[in-house]
């Protein structure tokens, strides 16, 4: 007959930033999630082409590693420097890249998304983030601000935020078992 193994699909969050990028990758099983690994993707100080490729490949290999089936990213923010959001979207721009050239559907959040999926309120303080992000997937200490973010965005998209932003046409892989 069947098989009776679950289906997990694996969401990899992605809150991307210049100098610090954050990754994090939950397993959901129907509306559970389990968390599978978080960190950050540091730039160095140098010329912006070097710091991008740097996201680039870093996203890739966060990718090769882990092997997500989809990804979820954190959209910019108008900031008040004009210059500021620029670099931000060139960040965000190479971190979409990376997932894209893997073959991988993304998906994209705002902010506000994001914190009313995972806090229930859209202006809530990081520490509100990191805090129900730590309580949401049972984890023992609460992540770094960056990977909790990403952990955050992750939550969203399995939260049932879907299809905003989603790339058509873009080959999903197949979900992976859990035993």
């Amino acid at each position: 007959m069947g098989s009776t193994a679950t289906v997990a699909t694996r969401i990899l969050g992605l809150d991307p930033g210049l100098r610090i990028t954050g990754f994090g990758l939950i397993d959901q099983l129907g509306s559970q999630l389990r968390y599978v690994a978080s960190g950050c993707i540091r730039t160095a100080d140098g010329e912006l082409p070097g710091r991008l490729k740097t996201l680039l490949d870093g996203v890739r290999e966060v990718i090769a590693t882990w092997q997500p089936d989809v990804v979820a990213v954190e959209k910019v923010f108008v900031n008040v420097n004009p210059q500021s959001t620029l670099l931000l979207g060139q960040a965000r721009g190479a971190v979409i890249c990376g997932a894209v050239s893997c073959d991988l559907a993304v998906s994209e959040y705002t902010a506000l998304q994001v914190k009313q999926s995972v806090v229930g309120y859209g202006k809530a303080a990081k520490e509100q983030v990191q805090h129900m992000v730590q309580r949401l997937l049972a984890l023992d200490a609460s992540p770094g601000p960056d990977a909790a973010d990403a952990l955050a965005c992750a939550i969203c998209h399995a939260h049932g935020a879907h299809g905003l932003g989603a790339r058509a046409g873009t080959r999903r892989r197949a979900g992976r078992l859990l035993g």
